[in-house]
């Protein structure tokens, strides 16, 4: 199933052109966008979310500065590759605290990218497709400023498992009719659909800041 997606994402993004959003975030901004791409997903926070649902966020936050950060972490099928952009989360996001007292982030993982950001929040992926154990947490100190988190896709979702406890409330967790990598469907080309959910991702997200 992971290899499906892998070439099922690259053969989306082959002929899809989306406007690229800023990778870092160097300044102290009002929100800090973090973005967890998919297995294989081309794009600068990931063509197929990370990309739309920024440029929505832009949209619907005003009055606000914003800044976006991806993830450095392999994106594929390798063993630890969801550890290592867990490490890269938690690490970005405590460094960003701590640099920008007044600092608030919400949080974006598409498919590997949202076990990815369960990882950071506590909720292990392990045993879920392209998962693997919780290697680093968010600290409790900096919780109350993760605003939002937008997940796309979510393999635990097909383990029967989910966001609980302290983000519950906070959290929009999407899974497409038919995905069978955060559900049980057989559709792979329903786990490429989630661009067409960034509208309502960012008005969740914007009633959150």
């Amino acid at each position: 199933m992971a290899k499906a997606v892998v070439v099922a994402t690259f053969v989306a993004g082959a002929g899809v052109a989306v406007a690229a959003a800023p990778a870092a975030a160097a300044s102290c901004t009002d929100i800090n966008v973090v973005s967890a791409r998919g297995t294989g997903e081309p794009g600068v926070l990931g063509i197929i979310v990370g990309d739309p649902v920024y440029s929505a966020l832009r949209g619907k936050i005003t009055g606000r500065s914003l800044s976006a950060y991806a993830v450095n972490y392999p994106a594929d099928i390798s063993a630890g590759s969801a550890s290592l952009g867990n490490a890269d989360l938690v690490n970005h996001v405590t460094s960003q605290a701590a640099s920008c007292p007044n600092q608030r982030f919400i949080l974006v993982g598409y498919s590997q990218g949202a076990n990815v950001v369960d990882n950071s929040i506590g909720i292990s992926s392990q045993g879920a497709a392209v998962g693997g154990p919780i290697v680093a947490q968010i600290p409790a100190s900096i919780q109350p400023r993760v605003a939002a988190i937008l997940l796309f896709g979510n393999p635990i979702r097909a383990i029967g498992k989910s966001v609980t406890g302290t983000y519950a409330s906070r959290t929009l967790d999407l899974c497409a009719q038919g995905d069978p990598v955060c559900g049980n469907g057989v559709d792979v080309t329903a786990h490429l659909t989630y661009g067409r959910n960034a509208d309502q991702a960012a008005t969740f997200a914007a009633g959150r800041v």
